[in-house]
């Protein structure tokens, strides 16, 4: 299983599938043929599907270079690796070709080759959260000391650098106004949410604010601001909306913001391990779910939550997200993406508290729904995981 340093990346929006990974394939492609004259990009399925709402080709021809790259879509083929696929071509002077490279974007910014492991890196022995508990419980460990028992030791620097990231982007979305791009013209609510939460009530204020910082950071990635995949830009908003919510509730410290990030860490861990973060490949099930997952454990830690009910509350979470379709109109990460970070931000607070009023007992694992969740993803139909050929996408698009 990866360091979290897979999973938690900085990068730009608004897709770390369709804008990050494409942009890091570009990048090491373009290192290898430094004395190519001109590139074609071929990009598939998904990648070719919804692309342009993804800005795909917008990043391709920046890093390689606009006058010198040649986009070809072909949505019509899905590689059976992954439906992420994308060929690089170089050519010379003469129009001969000088290399060629097939690479898949799996999610959360990862690209890899067809065959080759999607886990870059192996630094966690256990790969099921049964088995980290145990390891916890014959231990006396918290689920974040297991990751600091096995990360390098510039992990808690690394994690408050990407709290400090998260951070920045709900304080800058929070005072953006105005319409996002894209032919949608769909508006900025997060500033005005945030603007209503100071002149609510202490209950309502909350819920207020806790949509206002996952609407701020979801409009940041959907203007391609800089986010942290979390696990993945689609879901960005809400491990951030959640725990800037919860430091301004509880006066947290960088400590305990490092260990509630592990915490979430490690769930989303699983998750990438057992079965897929990839909207394109298992729907928005993988991608809101899981970080639904993540922060509903973190929150159910950082409210005093055991072991045990913090993988209550992930369990709980991830289940009432299975069938999550990712259905984005006009290839935007937008409708429905944004308002989908705000209600599962929410749904992540009500399932850690509903946790932390039990004993932590109940009936389905966390491992047995990450599965579930691995099976659902591959009976959907291509059209609900991210092809924008079914759902909202098929029947609401306006100005697209």
């Amino acid at each position: 299983m990866d360091s979290l340093k897979e999973l938690f990346k900085i990068g730009n929006g608004p897709s770390s599938s369709h804008t990050m990974g494409p942009e890091r394939a570009a990048r090491r492609f373009k290192k290898d043929t430094i004395n190519a004259e001109k590139y074609k990009v071929e990009l598939y399925g998904s990648l070719a599907l919804t692309g342009k709402g993804h800005l795909t080709d917008w990043i391709l021809e920046k890093t390689l270079g606009k006058d010198k790259t040649t986009i070809v879509w072909k949505p019509e083929y899905i590689h059976p690796f992954h439906p992420n696929a994308m060929k690089f071509f170089a050519y010379d002077k003469e129009d001969h070709e000088i290399k060629n490279w097939l690479v898949f974007s799996v999610g959360g910014g990862t690209i890899v080759e067809e065959g080759e492991d999607r886990n870059t890196s192996t630094v966690y022995p256990l790969k099921k959260m049964d088995d980290i508990l145990k390891w916890c419980n014959d231990n006396k460990k918290e689920l974040w000391e297991y990751v600091f028992q096995y990360e390098q030791d510039d992990i808690k620097e690394y994690l408050l650098e990407i709290w400090k990231t998260m951070r920045d982007a709900v304080e800058r979305g929070i005072i953006k106004e105005g319409v996002l791009p894209g032919s949608i013209g769909l508006k900025r609510r997060a500033a005005i949410f945030y603007k209503k939460s100071r002149i609510e009530g202490k209950v309502r204020a909350f819920r207020g604010k806790l949509f206002a910082y996952t609407l701020a950071v979801s409009e940041e990635n959907a203007a391609g601001g800089k986010v942290v995949t979390a696990p993945t830009c689609g879901a960005a908003g809400i491990i951030p909306g959640t725990l800037y919510t919860l430091v301004e509730a509880y006066d947290l410290s960088e400590n305990e913001i490092v260990k509630a990030l592990a915490t979430a860490g490690i769930i989303g861990n699983i998750v990438k391990e057992n079965a897929s973060i990839s909207g394109a490949e298992a729907g928005c099930q993988a991608e809101v779910g899981t970080a639904c997952a993540m922060a509903a454990g973190m929150a159910t830690f950082i409210m005093g939550g055991t072991k045990e009910q913090i993988e209550y509350a992930s369990e709980m979470a991830l289940e009432h997200s299975l069938g999550l379709t990712c259905d984005p109109v006009g290839g935007y990460v937008q409708i429905p993406c944004i308002e989908r970070n705000a209600s599962a931000a929410a749904r992540a607070l009500d399932t850690a508290n509903y946790s932390i009023y039990t004993d932590g007992i109940h009936s389905v694992s966390f491992d047995e729904v990450v599965i579930t969740m691995k099976e659902t993803g591959k009976d959907m139909k291509k059209e609900y995981r991210e092809t924008s050929l079914g759902g909202l996408a098929k029947y609401y698009c306006p100005h697209c």
